[in-house]
């Protein structure tokens, strides 16, 4: 089965009509059934705690675009991350702009940046200010986790990813369970920050930008039992 034709939203019965006619539990079904890439389904990234505390559903105004910034970043990114690594765990991904004004509200009252920071990121179905598609999700790869926590070396990971998986765009790291938001994009960015130290690890211009940078995670392949050949 190919992943990379386009569908349209009509295909699950996603339309809305003039009067912008709600979603139904049949239509959100349908929509998380649609098939992103070999291994994850819209499904996976709708779940979110603003949209069940605050009752905002998590759903895209544009459905068609939301699929096909997800396709992208789960082919070309996260599906790398996992045939490495094993299963990852989604955090957080897709949000509605409903659902992200409302995490940015009250001074970001639930740590979300604004909608137009987001848009063509955790926003999937938005296109940025430039008129460019992107996707995030915040993923946490379980694999790592014993490493992560023995050594606090989280730029291992995100080293192997720079070098490895050449369709990401940025990368940022938290302290909890090593997750990180990783994001695919239009115009990358290949940038990978942290609320660790160092708080910048490398962008483009920097002198640790290029090459290989194996020597700063072969010791982690090797704790997670995956260090074979690169």
């Amino acid at each position: 089965m190919s992943f990379d034709r386009k569908l349209p939203a009509v295909a699950f019965g996603l339309e809305l009509d003039m009067a912008g006619r709600p979603w139904t539990v049949a239509r959100l079904e349908d929509f998380g059934r649609t098939r992103l890439s070999r291994s994850f389904f819209m499904r996976d990234f709708l779940y979110s705690e603003i949209s069940q505390i605050e009752g905002i559903p998590n759903v895209p105004d544009d459905p068609e675009l939301a699929i096909e910034a997800g396709k992208r970043l789960c082919q070309e990114v996260l599906e790398a991350i996992q045939e490495r690594f094993g299963r990852i765990a989604i955090r957080s991904a897709f949000r509605a702009a409903a659902v992200n004004a409302r995490g940015a509200a009250n001074k970001n009252q639930y740590n979300c940046a604004s909608n137009e920071a987001n848009y063509a990121s955790h926003i999937w179905d938005h296109r940025d200010a430039a008129g460019h598609m992107g996707a995030t999700a915040c993923i946490v790869v379980p694999a790592f986790l014993p490493y992560y926590e023995r050594t606090f070396d989280w730029a291992a990971l995100a080293w192997w990813v720079h070098d490895n998986v050449p369709g990401y765009s940025h990368m940022q790291f938290y302290p909890k369970l090593a997750a990180f938001n990783v994001s695919w994009h239009e115009r990358p960015e290949k940038r990978i920050s942290s609320w660790m130290t160092p708080r910048l690890l490398t962008k483009p211009g920097m002198d640790n930008h290029g090459g290989s940078h194996i020597d700063s995670y072969r010791e982690m392949l090797g704790a997670v039992g995956m260090n074979r050949e690169i």
